[in-house]
């Protein structure tokens, strides 16, 4: 039986590009790009003549021990030395004669943090056209141990994404606190300390239980606070369920988003 022309054709086509990648693979092709040994040779020699530029953190020891130190139990402890500084090769070898760099260009530190909503929860993050604008982050902060000089008084210093999202929602007008508790220490290590969340269901029933409000409205008047009282105002004006049917055992925030409780169901 004849083989069809088309597949004749195919054939020859296919056997041709075969020919041209056997024939650039062992005769047109350098040795440098297939001989293993050759290739690695070359590139050390090519890598090993490249002038030295880093030094090293541990070379930063043995002049700055103090600040590597002191660097050693802050929040940039992490970070090397020549991280910020730049290439300290030269300084080592002539301390006197270069001086390493310090970042005073406002774009540098903005490079981690500068607000970015992919960053973790708790990561300092600011907004640097807002944030003491023009003004030099070495001129406030320590970089080798970069606590605030001042703790920050509101959660949006650090939770920006969040109030902009609460500020457009029914929970608007809640301070964080009152579904928050915040240690002190949260304002300075977020990361380490973190704030209370509600764990009962009956915490979120203070408000959309469809009793809510009733005890601090007849307490109004009598013995309730100026809280209690805007506290029952709020239950009243507030979506109603039964916390015995609605949402079965589930905790309110596992289906709710609180910041933006109306955005989710």
């Amino acid at each position: 039986m004849r083989m069809p022309e088309q597949v004749q054709r195919l054939a020859i086509v296919i056997g041709v590009i075969a020919a041209v990648v056997l024939v650039g693979r062992f005769v047109l092709m350098p040795p440098t790009l297939v001989a293993r040994e050759l290739h690695r040779s070359s590139t050390e020699q090519r890598e090993a003549a490249k002038p030295v530029k880093f030094a090293g953190s541990s070379a930063c020891q043995d002049c700055h021990d103090n600040v590597v130190e002191k660097k050693a139990k802050g929040y940039h402890k992490g970070l090397a030395c020549e991280g910020c500084h730049g290439p300290a090769v030269k300084h080592t070898e002539d301390p006197s004669a270069v001086t390493p760099a310090a970042p005073r260009d406002r774009k540098f530190c903005p490079v981690c943090h500068a607000y970015d909503a992919a960053r973790p929860t708790g990561f300092p993050q600011i907004n640097p056209t807002a944030h003491n604008p023009l003004t030099p982050c070495i001129g406030c902060h320590d970089a080798h141990d970069p606590v605030p000089p001042r703790t920050p008084k509101a959660c949006a210093a650090c939770h920006a994404q969040i109030e902009r999202t609460k500020a457009i929602s029914t929970h608007a007008l809640l301070a964080c606190t009152t579904c928050h508790t915040v240690p002190e220490a949260h304002k300075k290590s977020p990361r380490t300390v973190r704030p209370s969340k509600p764990q009962t269901r009956e915490f979120c029933g203070t408000c959309h239980a469809k009793d809510a409000g009733a005890k601090e409205a007849a307490a109004k008047g009598t013995t309730a606070t100026d809280a209690a009282a805007k506290r029952a105002k709020t239950a009243r004006q507030a979506p109603r369920v039964d916390l015995s049917t609605h949402g079965e055992t589930f905790q309110c925030w596992q289906c709710h988003y609180p910041h933006l409780p109306e955005g989710r169901s």
